[in-house]
């Protein structure tokens, strides 16, 4: 997270993030790194439905795709860095060891992860399974793929 930090500051760079299975988790570790306040513009944890739509994310969206699937991490990275006037918007989508009731479609610890590149209108996708029976365990796969992905994408 530290090298991140850095690179974001270096290329001069801002962050935002709307995360739902991970809680918080990419906000709270990038903020745990001194200089932070420099490149994190706003983190959002929206884990219900109405508070993604609130911020941005189309609920037609979500009916066609369910909230568990690489478009709505699209439109809530996309939205989130328009929301923040952030260059980078980090969308974090899925279903973490419990399947849930209010949204019964979507594969169970399967994660989706988007990065939007404002600057450039570029999407940068990813989805993977998460194998551990610790819902924190798995946050920190998360957030480290995140972290890792930046690394290679901001410029």
């Amino acid at each position: 997270m530290h090298n991140l930090v850095e690179k974001l500051l270096d290329a001069n760079k801002t962050i935002s993030s709307m995360e739902s299975c991970t809680g918080g988790c990419f906000a709270n570790s990038l903020t745990d790194i001194s200089g932070a306040s420099d490149v994190f513009k706003f983190g959002a944890i929206t884990y219900s439905n109405e508070f993604k739509i609130k911020l941005g994310v189309n609920s037609e969206t979500i009916n066609k795709y369910t909230v568990y699937s690489k478009e709505v991490a699209r439109e809530m990275a996309y939205n989130i860095s328009i929301y923040a006037d952030s260059n980078y918007g980090i969308g974090i989508t899925g279903q973490l060891k419990k399947v849930d009731m209010k949204n019964p479609f979507g594969a169970c610890n399967h994660v989706y992860i988007c990065i939007y590149d404002r600057d450039n209108d570029q999407y940068f996708d990813k989805e993977f399974d998460v194998t551990f029976n610790a819902r924190r365990a798995n946050k920190i796969v998360i957030v480290n793929t995140v972290v890792e992905y930046l690394l290679k994408i901001v410029r």
